[in-house]
């Protein structure tokens, strides 16, 4: 069948009686389902079908399921295994925004937030926010940057996402407003093959207030996905990228497939697809691997 859309619960959430129901949704809206395929029992489960948009079935689907915590992910069936994953990283592969960490050791996180939650929500240039915030930081210890990054987690499922795509020869990425003294890091710990960001500007183990030229902004993150898509032969079809901000949006919406991971509203309203409730294993799922197929490092 040529579509197939991806049902996607916490573990042990997916109530077995729930793709039943959206074959029904499917059939209403004159779309043939087949059978279900369990990718992993009480958690995640294929349904192909034909005659129907994904974007059309996915609507049809969640309005089915109603406040059910289901995430709900149509596409076309082939192709649908990626070969290149670009990746944001603050509250995507990592659990918190790092810029706001960094500024709870000047006393300002609480400021600072503000202004990221407006960025990311499309509010502010990101740019200009940007720059205002690392500002605010002038004179910090990079003492600040080491203790952070000792309190920044990875988000769960985000080494199952890497190692199982790299097993099966994806390359992937990690493309952040964010810093390089983080980037790097995260990248070295779960195997992303590359990292592009931001660099902090320091003098004297302190923070000058500065972030070094070019910004990596929305549009290098489009350009490195596009970018890297050539240098690897592939068509856009075949890269998947993730992220759950408004600098997000560029590359969401340009890569085959484009998933806003626990996004704000105006990202989680625009990407093709999202992901509110699942982990970032909800992306291999999305692709066809099994739960037995999951690969870490």
């Amino acid at each position: 069948m040529p579509h197939v859309v991806t049902l996607v619960a916490a573990p042990g959430a997916l109530d077995p009686a729930l793709p039943a129901a959206c074959r029904a949704a499917l059939q209403a809206l004159g779309a043939t389902p087949g059978t279900p395929d369990w990718l992993s029992p009480g958690e995640a489960a294929d349904i192909p079908y034909t005659d129907a948009p994904p974007a059309q079935a996915t609507a049809a689907i969640r309005a089915a399921l109603g406040d059910a915590p289901v995430d709900v992910i149509a596409q076309p069936a082939e192709g649908r295994r990626k070969r290149l994953l670009v990746a944001d990283m603050d509250s995507t592969i990592v659990t918190s925004e790092t810029l706001d960490e960094i500024a709870a050791f000047a006393g300002l996180k609480d400021q600072i937030a503000a202004i990221t939650r407006r960025s990311m929500n499309g509010e502010l240039d990101f740019r200009q926010a940007l720059v205002a915030r690392v500002a605010m930081l002038k004179g910090l210890d990079v003492g600040a940057l080491d203790a952070t990054w000792a309190a920044t987690e990875m988000m769960p499922g985000a080494a199952e996402l890497v190692g199982t795509m790299r097993a099966h020869g994806a390359v992937c990425c990690l493309a952040s407003g964010g810093f390089t003294f983080f980037t790097g890091r995260v990248a070295e710990r779960l195997g992303f093959h590359h990292h592009v960001s931001n660099t902090l500007l320091i003098e004297d183990g302190h923070l000058t207030g500065g972030v070094a030229e070019p910004i990596f902004d929305r549009g290098a993150k489009l350009s490195t996905l596009t970018r890297l898509a050539a240098e690897n032969g592939l068509p856009m079809a075949a890269t998947l990228a993730v992220g759950d901000g408004a600098n997000d949006l560029d590359m969401i919406g340009a890569a085959g497939l484009g998933v806003a991971f626990r996004a704000k509203p105006l990202v989680a309203a625009t990407a093709p697809a999202r992901v509110d409730h699942g982990d970032l294993t909800a992306l291999l799922f999305a692709q066809g691997y099994r739960r037995a197929a999951f690969r870490v490092g």
